[in-house]
């Protein structure tokens, strides 16, 4: 879309409110945004797309409002107001008397070298920066309204009717007959699988796990911002879009970090978010959400492709068929393995889990944390201290049995949708080895042992330092633990991952 005259004056300075700063303009396919200064202006553009409508001042008014009011549950810091511009397309002014004869949203302009894309692009995105982001999301998810009862969103038919559409559109765009093949075989999974998780789809929407999310959760909408991950550019302009399973909303970030060749940082983010907040039923549908993301953006490609010359068009259909390589490899995941650690407290079995989640090649391993889900049965966050005593409080002989039992019942679940498991526990007596062995055996997938040691003034030297962790083990519970241990027999041995010694 060419200019209009209210964009050409906003941008020169003999006429702009913004001059006295320089001006630059970013644009996109519903808006312009201008930078200046401190600020940034958000104008829609008038245009009706099959799934936005700006067509008019008042519903561009709208939008604006709506942005404004849905992006301040991510980002209050960054969205400041919706701003009128009054005068004329030639000497418009920010406000002012007179009628308005367009908005805009009045934002804070942040830095684009602290998007997540450039930080993934400069090898300078952490696991420290997922842990920060799967903390915020499941917050913002947890405070979000839950779709009502009666409503159509979250719906088997919702949520299929848009994964089969785009099969509809991908077929006109990407019509060589390898990619059409290809297409063929994805839409065959995609409708076996909708097929086989309608009752789940209705089971979590009962549950309250379709709510008013983000909805274009990728990773060019987050930035790094005051030690916190701050995401903004929410939908406002489909409900449709926003109201959506929270694994959808995941799923979204978890392709983008497949895409960016990330795929231990999105097994990492996955695991946060869990661990945030316990939804492992969403491992029942986090699949099909990504091989639909996944297609979403090869869809998105494959259009650009069609709308520009050839260079732009071959390297756009170039990346339609690399989503769809992604879509193939998570439609068929890696078998599936169980591993349990086995170790004193401070001997390094979360680290040396956290070691395992990152080396993960396909995001496809969950990790089962005791001192996580023993809290969790008791209605504590991780990081809550319960004040128990030795033996006491949630540390019971029946607490201790739940919590094994609980971590079975996940481990299981995970392992029935072709998740990997490695469950991150002490495991010091050799009852609670056999049941996860037996638990392997039982799934026909691989079990492992991941043992760890150190030195017993190592041991005690870490466990006296620590500080904000889940597990509450203290230096009597140490000493109890060594005196309890019972070593792995030689028919364990030969499952035991080679590691270094901790």
């Amino acid at each position: 879309m060419a200019q209009p005259p209210l964009i050409r004056a906003l941008l020169d300075p003999a006429v702009s409110p913004l001059a006295g700063r320089p001006i630059e303009l970013m644009e996109t396919h519903a808006s312009w945004v201008l930078l200046a200064g401190e600020h940034a202006y958000k104008i829609k553009k008038p245009v009706t797309l099959p799934f936005l409508d700006y067509g008019t001042l008042a519903k561009r008014r709208a939008a604006c409002d709506a942005e404004l009011r849905f992006n301040r549950r991510f980002a209050p810091e960054l969205y400041l107001d919706v701003v009128g511009i009054t005068g004329s397309p030639a000497a418009p002014r920010l406000g002012g008397a007179g009628d308005a004869i367009e908005y805009a949203v009045e934002m804070v302009r942040f830095e684009e070298a602290t998007r997540l894309d450039h930080l993934a692009a400069r090898d300078e995105l952490l696991p420290a920066h997922m842990s920060l982001l799967a903390a915020a999301i499941a917050d913002v998810h947890a405070r979000a309204a839950a779709a009502p009862a009666a409503a159509r969103f979250g719906t088997p038919e919702v949520v299929t009717a848009p994964a089969l559409e785009n099969f509809v559109e991908l077929g006109k765009l990407m019509p060589a007959a390898a990619d059409r093949l290809r297409l063929a075989e994805l839409e065959d999974w995609t409708k076996r699988e909708a097929k086989h998780r309608n009752a789940v789809f209705v089971a979590r929407k009962k549950a309250g796990r379709v709510r008013e999310c983000h909805g274009d959760l990728h990773l060019g909408n987050l930035i790094l911002r005051g030690g916190r991950v701050v995401a903004f550019d929410c939908i406002e302009f489909n409900e449709d879009f926003r109201w959506i399973d929270v694994a959808a909303e995941i799923a979204f970030t978890l392709v983008d970090l497949l895409d960016h060749g990330e795929p231990g940082l999105a097994c990492w983010l996955l695991n946060e978010w869990l661990t945030a907040n316990g939804d492992f039923d969403a491992l029942r549908v986090l699949r099909f959400y990504c091989v639909y993301r996944s297609l979403v953006r090869a869809k998105v490609s494959a259009i650009r492709a069609d709308q520009e010359e050839a260079a732009a068009a071959g390297r756009d259909l170039a990346a339609a068929r690399t989503y769809l390589d992604l879509a193939e490899r998570l439609c068929r995941p890696p078998p599936p393995t169980l591993t349990i650690a086995h170790g004193v407290s401070g001997s390094g079995k979360s680290h040396a889990a956290q070691a395992l989640l990152l080396a993960d090649l396909h995001c496809a391993t969950v990790r089962l944390r005791s001192d996580v889900e023993r809290k969790r049965l008791f209605g504590l966050a991780a990081r809550e201290r319960s004040g128990s005593p030795l033996d006491g409080g949630i540390y019971t002989p029946q607490a201790h049995l739940a919590t094994y039992r609980r971590l079975e019942e996940l481990a299981q679940l995970a392992l029935h949708e072709g998740q990997s498991v490695i469950v991150d526990a002490a495991f010091l007596k050799r009852a609670e080895r056999d049941a996860f062995r037996r638990l392997a055996a039982n799934n026909d997938v691989p079990f492992a042992i991941l043992a760890c040691d150190a030195p017993a003034a190592e041991l005690r030297r870490r466990v006296g330092a620590r500080r904000g962790d889940a597990s509450e083990a203290t230096l009597a519970v140490l000493e109890r633990q060594l005196a309890g241990i019972e070593p792995l027999a030689d028919d364990e041995r030969e499952f035991v991952l080679t590691r270094p010694r901790a």
